[in-house]
């Protein structure tokens, strides 16, 4: 037992013999908990993982969506009514220093008055409280209550107490000193200082290594694209879907610089796989894979009921049957979905009229859509907008028009909460049915008309450190068998791309010796991992 533990169990024996009301037990938890430091700051707006409150002696937290509002998140905080002084707390930074008031939007089901006394609560120095009685204005809605932390009490006897410094914990008593059983919810808990943005990018990707302007009218760029057609067993695609997807110009091809991926009700029951379907339309994927970038596709939707649009991506080893990677031999079967890992750049009709989606699929959520944000746009059908997605070893931020809106950041990152550090590939379709619900009785065709994709990643790196770049050659060059690199570095991995950006071939853990016998002549750009660094060399492969 340390010095440390033993001093903690005689202060806790000791409040135990003077019977110190339970609300003062809160810093006894506080000084037990290991982590004093908290990164979550002030305001709290419950759309982070970070937002969430602990109940004790019987009340309980959960998030759930805005009454008013279903794009937004709010606390719901819920009491029992078994014990006078049950509550809520988080640990977070608040700075008293120059900003005293604090702030909260309070929701109640109910007409009645309530109370809400909110407590600071801080290592070496007394816990603070204000306390608030207030009317309902309007039942089931928002009201702003404010509390002036230049005119606290202390918690401990009452007397006049000014907040000064900073506070590690907020603890939240609604109707306090009274056992009311009820549900509230609470947004925005604000001491004025703004809040951080959780969106911004952490690498910023801006060389072009894989791109479809959609210049050639007519077929899609067999080179870059795969129709997927093969349907999966049970004789309809997944989640409830019924269209086939096919080869055919009328689903799927180039006119006026666009690409158009059209759905069509058939005029006579199309016949496929010894399948027949009303309706049909086409699942194009990608021949190239990536790991790390970011990806830009400027399209138009469309807006039909019963329309299921979608801009995504899937690990290439995914072991789907029919899909491009799978017939090329790099699936595997342990790496089903969601395995795999998905990435939802953008879908639309899960939700109301232009409103899209983006979403993560991971293990950790069974495959389940939980990580997941909405954004209401103007006039999809008639409006390009460019859907985003920039995918670093870090975090996945989705943007749309170049603006930064939900990012994905798991604190811990394991097989099961971040698939994402192998190669995905890209995905458009349109589907019909399933969770987009209920098909028009008079839809006839609908498209959704892409512009461009684009892919970006951090390769001509030469120009950005030659230093570091210096420190690597290649021999021979052109090479034919096999390259050797002459280093002094540790290398990570070596990735060989061909000039259209697609990966022939990957080595991690080199020996700074590349075998290339079954690599095809031509010329490609080689990248070099090394020290949370890459540099691009240029090679040429000749038999």
């Amino acid at each position: 037992m340390t010095v440390q533990n033993y001093i903690l169990i005689i202060f806790i024996k000791n409040l135990t013999t003077t019977q110190i009301m339970k609300k003062s037990l809160l810093l006894i938890t506080f000084i037990l908990n290991s982590s004093i430091f908290f990164s979550q700051q002030m305001p709290i707006e419950f759309n982070s993982s970070q937002d969430n409150f602990i109940g004790f002696d019987g009340s309980s937290f959960a998030t759930r969506n805005d009454p008013l509002d279903g794009a937004n998140k709010v606390g719901q905080f819920h009491n029992n009514g078994t014990n006078a002084n049950q509550g809520f707390y988080i640990d977070v930074s608040v700075d008293t220093d120059d900003k005293k008031i604090i702030t909260l939007s309070f929701y109640s089901f109910d007409p009645n008055n309530h109370n809400i006394l909110v407590k600071l609560e801080g290592p070496n120095k007394p816990n603070i409280q204000v306390k608030e009685t207030f009317s309902i204005t309007a039942a089931q809605n928002w009201q702003t209550i404010t509390f002036d932390f230049s005119n606290a009490k202390n918690s401990a006897d009452g007397t006049a107490a000014a907040a000064s410094g900073i506070y590690s914990r907020i603890a939240i008593f609604i109707d306090d000193d009274a056992t009311t059983p009820g549900t509230y919810l609470i947004d925005n808990i604000s001491n004025g200082t703004t809040a951080p943005n959780p969106n911004i990018l952490d690498v910023k990707y801006t060389d072009l290594v894989w791109s479809d302007d959609f210049s050639s009218p007519g077929a899609i760029d067999g080179n870059k694209w795969f129709h997927q057609t093969k349907i999966p067993g049970g004789g309809s695609w997944h989640n409830g879907e019924v269209q086939h997807y096919t080869d055919r110009i009328e689903n799927s091809y180039v006119e006026d610089g666009n690409l158009f991926i059209k759905a069509i009700k058939e005029n006579e029951p199309y016949t496929d796989q010894g399948h027949t379907k009303r309706y049909t339309s086409a699942r194009l994927n990608s021949k190239y894979a990536f790991t790390y970038g970011r990806v830009d596709v400027r399209a138009k939707l469309p807006l039909e009921s019963g329309t299921w649009p979608a801009i995504w991506t899937l690990g290439k080893n995914i072991p789907e049957d029919g899909g491009y990677w799978q017939t090329q031999g790099y699936s595997q079967s342990n790496s089903g979905w969601p395995i795999c890992g998905e990435i939802d750049i953008m879908e639309h009709g899960l939700h109301n009229d232009n409103e899209v989606s983006s979403a993560l699929h991971t293990p950790s959520s069974s495959g389940n859509t939980e990580n997941t944000s909405k954004q209401i746009l103007d006039d999809v059908t008639n409006n390009y907008h460019i859907y985003s997605m920039n995918w670093s070893p870090n975090q996945i931020t989705f943007l749309i028009d170049d603006v930064a809106y939900y990012t994905y950041k798991p604190s811990t990152k394991n097989n099961n909460t971040w698939p994402f550090d192998t190669e995905q590939y890209l995905l458009l379709n349109v589907a019909m049915g399933g969770y987009a619900g209920e098909i028009a009785s008079n839809f006839t065709n609908s498209s959704m008309v892409i512009d461009y994709v684009r892919v970006y990643q951090n390769v001509n790196t030469a120009s950005i450190n030659e230093d570091f770049n210096s420190n690597f050659s290649i021999y021979p060059n052109p090479a034919s068998d096999l390259i050797s690199i002459h280093t002094n570095k540790l290398i990570d991995k070596v990735e060989l791309y061909s000039v259209i950006g697609q990966l022939v071939l990957a080595e991690e853990n080199t020996t700074k010796r590349i075998y290339t016998q079954k690599v095809k002549p031509g010329l490609y750009l080689m990248k070099i991992y090394s020290d949370d660094k890459i540099t691009t060399k240029k090679i040429l492969i000749k038999k």
